[in-house]
């Protein structure tokens, strides 16, 4: 198996459209690419500025739609909230729409992490002239 990650993912805007504090649409491939990532080893962390009701309609939004994540709002499940530390996590990768240049797809994330080609990677265009083949 490759070297596995702890993946912090925002909810809003990036696995579903953002209406908060209403649930949005989900994202195109954002569930089926965070399965992938989990069946390959990937902890996936959500880390949204959501709290109390709104966070667990989340939560069980995604678990309806396949995906239990390692752990909420936190590094590891077992943490402990404690206001003297910092609240930045611990995680290899952040996935967040508020990114600089934005959310990328779903289909370019699970590539960029994995090196593997998906269904929604376009093939690469061949170039006209005299050394195309």
């Amino acid at each position: 198996m490759t070297e596995t990650y702890n993946i912090a993912i925002d909810f809003d805007g990036t696995i579903v459209e953002d209406e908060y504090p209403k649930i949005g649409k989900p994202i195109i491939f954002a569930f089926d690419t965070m399965k992938k990532l989990q069946s390959q080893g990937h902890r996936l962390i959500l880390w949204t500025y959501r709290k109390g009701r709104a966070l667990d309609e989340a939560v069980q939004f995604c678990k309806d739609n396949g995906v239990v994540f390692y752990a909420v709002n936190k590094s590891f499940p077992e943490e402990e909230f404690d206001p003297s530390h910092s609240r930045k996590i611990n995680a290899d990768y952040f996935i967040d729409d508020r990114n600089i240049g934005g959310l990328m797809g779903w289909g370019e994330i699970y590539q960029l992490l994995t090196g593997e080609r998906t269904p929604t990677t376009p093939q690469p265009k061949k170039k006209k002239g005299w050394f195309s083949f």
